[in-house]
């Protein structure tokens, strides 16, 4: 008796249209995605010569306001919540910095009570975030 080797067909998938699949939605997504993160309030900075600060990404930003709300997070916030959401995050890392972004007709006592808020809380690194001068 002869016995006949049966072969099997081996199974194998076209990947080709997955991977153009792929392609195609990753290509769309990057052209949809916003990387800006665009800010919940319009501060005009003020113009100031100087060195840059690099960012860092635990920084706290406090915005104001030309009319002298203050906003966190892009949320508006009063005085003493102020002091409390910094005080916490003063006991997360004290090293943290706050950034000021004041507008430019915001008046200084705004700032300055901002700048005083953040050392009640515990927070001694504060910054004053600028424009560029045109050159």
């Amino acid at each position: 008796m002869i016995f006949r080797i049966k072969r099997r067909d081996v199974v194998a998938m076209d990947l080709t249209p997955l991977i153009d699949v792929v392609f195609l939605l990753l290509i769309f997504f990057m052209l949809s995605t916003t990387f800006i993160v665009s800010p919940g309030i319009k501060v005009d900075l003020p113009k100031a010569e100087g060195s840059t600060v690099q960012q860092g990404s635990g920084d706290i930003r406090v915005k104001i306001s030309s009319t002298g709300e203050i906003y966190l997070d892009d949320q508006a916030v009063n005085a003493e919540s102020l002091e409390v959401s910094l005080r916490e995050k003063a006991d997360a890392n004290p090293q943290t910095m706050v950034v000021i972004e004041a507008d430019a007709s915001a008046q200084h006592k705004f700032v300055v009570e901002v700048m005083d808020t953040a050392r009640s809380a515990g927070l001694t690194k504060l910054a004053i975030a600028t424009k560029q001068k045109e050159q």
